[in-house]
């Protein structure tokens, strides 16, 4: 079997199964690649191809790993229960509020550019509210995706340094004229939030009284552990952040780790009561790594059976050549696809270079085929291949597929905002 075919059927029945629930997201992640790396033609080869792709996905997975564990127990110890009180007084038990003030909460996290700690802070102070108050929590899912999807193009985002140094270009040339788009990303957001919330509230009403019981809203850690604690998150994130300002600091895992050994230390001394915080927070950490780790078999025979590089040749042979002067928006367009089926690495190293070399005998400037190739962000969050997403979808313990189901409309809406904004300032 051609791999490239092979790569589509692959990404399509792994997707399929998981959609329609007929395999667990783990057994996939490792069953359908072994399955179709035999297809191929390939054997006992496909060994080194997994190790390979565990190599890649170990840091990942470690950091969630640990990431898990330290949030699970700065939540426990009260750390984000001021900014849930915040909330709670500011939202009234109105649904409309606390749908706004969710993409709020996630936009202004999202600064130090990775969804998963977004994902982890918003959850940890947003997830008991939409409980206590009867909310879809598709609805919080769908919300946080598509703000980390607008917000991931900023410079330490991501795609847009892919994207850059795909091409050898200046990463702030790509970026600045994004920031009217990314305005127009985030209106679109709210504008969804503002809809979600308004249904919410025509169904459930708003709540009187306090919206969180009183053992939740009244609990109040010591206050020198409590800013100690606080000590350890600003610590944190300022090591996620410095990298952005061009300050070297440990690797996220190391930092994940340390955090964690800090937090747990300062908030249960007794070596029991370690033993049992960490039981009490080992499912989710171990059903999210063992994810994270199945997806590195997913990965590695994709990449070591040359699935994903007959892929990316596929996909740009399927351009018209009359699509020549249009090549941006076809290319704004593919992207959905594209950073779907592909991861980011695949897309922007694989196919942009040869996508900006076909815009460029028409014409077509490097940094507007760069741009172009950024707008399917919001929608590339939904591909089962991002790691993120399943921490998402395992904090608000929501099905992948139901939440794939729910944003995909959404996604690819704000997708087209973001395209048209780009167009309208000249962005490509």
């Amino acid at each position: 079997m051609d791999p490239a075919l092979a790569g589509f059927l692959l990404v399509a029945v792994f997707t399929a199964l998981i959609m329609s629930g007929r395999l667990a997201p783990a057994p996939a992640l490792v069953l359908t690649p072994l399955i179709f790396g035999l297809m191929v033609g390939h054997g006992t080869d496909l060994g080194p191809m997994v190790l390979e792709g565990l190599r890649e996905v170990a840091p990942t997975g470690v950091m969630l790993l640990f990431a898990i564990l330290t949030f699970g127990i700065l939540t426990d110890a009260g750390l984000f229960d001021p900014l849930v009180r915040l909330i709670v007084r500011r939202a009234g038990g109105d649904p409309l509020k606390v749908s706004l003030g969710a993409a709020a909460l996630a936009a202004v996290i999202y600064h130090d550019g990775d969804g998963s700690t977004t994902y982890l802070i918003t959850c940890a102070a947003m997830l008991p509210l939409y409980r206590r108050l009867g909310m879809n929590p598709l609805h919080l899912a769908c919300l946080l995706m598509l703000v980390s999807g607008v917000m991931n193009l900023s410079p330490w985002g991501g795609p847009t340094g892919r994207a850059a140094a795909a091409l050898g270009l200046d990463v702030t040339a790509v970026f600045l004229p994004l920031l009217p788009a990314m305005g127009a990303g985030l209106f679109a957001v709210f504008a969804l939030a503002t809809a979600l919330g308004l249904a919410e509230r025509r169904r459930l009403g708003v709540l009187e009284g306090p919206a969180l019981a009183p053992d939740e809203e009244d609990r109040q850690a010591p206050r020198l552990r409590y800013a100690l604690n606080l000590l350890i998150l600003a610590a944190l994130m300022a090591g996620l952040i410095a990298p952005a300002f061009g300050i070297k600091t440990l690797p996220l895992p190391v930092l994940m780790m340390t955090a964690f050994a800090l937090a747990l230390t300062l908030n249960h001394p007794r070596r029991a009561d370690q033993a049992e915080k960490i039981a009490a927070h080992a499912p989710a950490a171990l059903s999210v790594a063992a994810l994270i780790f199945a997806a590195g078999v997913l990965t590695g025979v994709m990449k070591g059976t040359g699935m994903v590089e007959g892929m990316s040749a596929a996909l740009v042979a399927a351009i018209p050549e009359a699509l020549g002067p249009h090549l941006a928006p076809a290319v704004a367009a593919a992207s959905l696809p594209g950073t779907f089926f592909l991861s980011n690495d695949a897309f922007y190293f694989g196919m942009l270079p040869v996508l900006a070399e076909a815009g460029a005998a028409h014409g077509i400037a490097p940094e507007a085929m760069a741009r172009a190739a950024l707008m399917g962000q919001p929608f590339h969050l939904l591909s089962p291949l991002v790691p993120s997403t399943w921490l998402l979808v395992g904090l608000i313990r929501v099905e992948m597929g139901a939440h794939q189901t729910f944003t995909a409309l959404p996604a690819a809406g704000v997708c087209l905002v973001l395209a048209l904004a780009t167009m309208a300032t000249g962005g490509f």
